[in-house]
């Protein structure tokens, strides 16, 4: 029985307050639809096939086919580290409030910087994921009206695509949750009928030799072994996003079990879905040269082309491009919540007004918009770098990596002082902790260097340039001022002591 006036506490809710949050978003999401969420922005459909022509110039068909189970073990590493601290820690803040909580000196500052690199990674992520689907919109209609597939008008489209996800996004998490619940079979059912088409309509199919062992390099580096490495971000931009499991903790049941949960199977289901579908297009290849220039400037849909004629070449770029909207609108869910819980701490410019909560949707309806006008800022460079699509991935990449592991490294410090959630790794913790930091050390160096060889204005890789901006920014304001107010993730017991918390932010 509860004392009269009052209402039962449920065990999530009693985690969030212990871990300093009151329970201020709708927690209505079951386990399943956490891991979709994740699922969703993984999307295989989306990050295999948008990048297929960048692997088919950095390694060809044996570098795609074998660097994509290598990759997939390296990246279950990472997630199963974060995982187990998920368990720990189940809040919206994720990667940054596990290293405020993790880390035994200058807790603010791993935090601040976690925080930052998250939310560089995010709004990477989420404009990667809704420029592919306008290179694929844009590839479609090509095929069906004819209309050119231009810079121009694959930025419109992209414009439009990030609008429409805003404003799904601000309709509620129940629609959310159950569109990206539809994203999962959609998926699933997508690469079968992919696969199932590539496999049985064409009268050939390229060699088993072409497609396990063939090496190509296009891109005017002479070191294969370089080539290869950098050839890497194909797979390794696919397999990113599972953080989203993490930031929905605060709207999902059973959260500590169910976070780590979608994190896991976000990754090991896209692992295996992701190689049936690499081997399904690779065997499907006809002309080599052709796909790399075809007119629709999508490599992928001319290899449908040739393999199963126009029509059917449509109908899986309409299956494509619906995975892509969905891989989409799940990227800027998860950075908004990012977002939100951020500046709930205070940690964004204008924090007050992106923590803040639409009182009838229960939703943080403008972070999502900071989410959507963020992405369109990092796409824009495509109108005058033919290189900008590749930056954007490999910003992503080393922007959600290095926020991901540095937790880990936090929890590696602490040894058996760290106290596990009922979900964890046991014995296994350290090795696979030390595996995780030791393969984003590498893919952080790796994906900063040039992906094309003469360095020209318009082939200039440039994610160096963008990442020091947001880590020089975040650096200076943090040396400058925040270090003196920043303290991490602030603890919002009541509500009075929220609302004194955003007249704090105001005035500051």
């Amino acid at each position: 029985m509860f004392p009269e006036g009052t209402t039962p506490v449920s065990d999530d809710e009693q985690r969030l307050r212990e871990l300093g949050y009151t329970q201020e978003l709708a927690r209505s999401m079951s386990g399943f639809s956490n891991f979709a969420v994740s699922f969703s922005i993984v999307s295989i459909l989306s990050g295999c096939l948008t990048l297929y022509g960048t692997g088919m110039k950095a390694g060809g068909p044996a570098l795609i086919v074998w660097g994509w189970p290598v990759v997939g073990l390296f990246t279950l590493c990472v997630g199963l580290a974060m995982a187990e601290i998920c368990s720990s820690y189940p809040t919206a803040g994720g990667l940054y409030y596990w290293a405020a909580k993790l880390s035994r000196s200058r807790g603010a500052a791993w935090s601040w910087f976690t925080g930052w690199f998250n939310f560089l990674g995010q709004v990477a992520v989420t404009a990667g994921v809704d420029f592919g689907a306008a290179f694929f919109t844009n590839a479609f209609l090509t095929l069906r009206f004819g209309i050119e597939a231009s810079p121009v008008h694959t930025i419109e489209i992209f414009v439009v695509v990030l609008l429409l996800h805003g404003l799904l996004n601000t309709r509620g998490v129940r629609l959310v949750a159950v569109l990206n619940s539809v994203s999962v079979w959609w998926h699933l059912v997508g690469v079968a009928v992919i696969v199932g088409a590539l496999a049985v309509l064409p009268d050939q199919h390229a060699p088993a030799s072409f497609v396990l062992t063939e090496f190509v390099n296009g891109t005017g580096f002479r070191n294969q072994f370089y080539v290869a490495m950098i050839g890497l971000l194909m797979a390794q931009y696919t397999l990113t996003g599972y953080d989203a499991s993490a930031h929905m903790t605060e709207e999902t049941r059973d959260a500590a079990r169910s976070g780590p949960r979608g994190i896991v199977n976000a990754i090991t289901v896209s692992l295996a879905a992701g190689w049936v579908l690499l081997l399904g297009i690779t065997f499907a290849i006809r002309d080599y040269d052709g796909a790399l220039n075809s007119d629709t400037g999508v490599p992928p849909a001319q290899i449908f082309i040739d393999a199963i004629g126009s029509g059917g070449a449509q109908f899986l770029l309409l299956v494509v491009i619906g995975a892509q909207f969905f891989c989409g609108m799940a990227s800027v869910t998860a950075n908004s919540r990012m977002i939100y819980a951020f500046s709930r701490d205070g940690a964004l410019p204008g924090s007050r007004l992106w923590h803040r909560i639409d009182p009838r949707t229960q939703t943080p309806t403008n972070a999502v918009w900071l989410a959507t006008g963020g992405a369109l800022l990092l796409g824009l460079p495509a109108l005058w770098n033919t290189t900008a699509y590749t930056a954007v991935t490999s910003i992503s990449v080393i922007g959600l990596y290095i926020s991901y592991v540095i937790p880990v490294y936090l929890r590696l410090r602490q040894g058996e002082d760290f106290a596990p959630g009922p979900w964890n790794l046991g014995r296994w913790s350290r090795p696979i902790g030390i595996v995780a930091v030791g393969w984003t050390a590498v893919i952080t160096v790796l994906f900063m260097l040039p992906t094309a060889s003469p360095i020209t204005a318009e082939s200039f890789n440039y994610t160096p340039v963008a990442v020091a901006v947001v880590v020089g920014f975040a650096g200076v304001w943090w040396l400058v001022s925040a270090r003196h107010w920043f303290t991490g993730p602030h603890v919002l017991a009541t509500p009075p002591e929220s609302d004194a918390r955003d007249t704090e932010l105001e005035v500051r």
